[in-house]
């Protein structure tokens, strides 16, 4: 039932989720560097939530 609940969106909320979709690679990418480089706490979290979001965006769960 999830996989086509982003199909009953509005046009405008469809292309938002779309553009998310495509951004969470590079921004996962960049963010793993960047913890890789200098840890904080807030890296370490952030790089958490884009693996969170990258596989719920994987497994369509949104």
């Amino acid at each position: 039932m999830s996989r086509y609940y982003r199909y009953r969106l509005p046009p405008w909320a469809r292309q938002c989720l779309f553009v998310i979709e495509k951004a969470m690679a590079p921004l996962l990418v960049y963010q793993l560097l960047r913890t890789i480089i200098l840890p904080t706490t807030l890296d370490v979290f952030l790089l958490g939530v884009f693996v969170f979001l990258y596989i719920a965006f994987y497994l369509e769960w949104f």
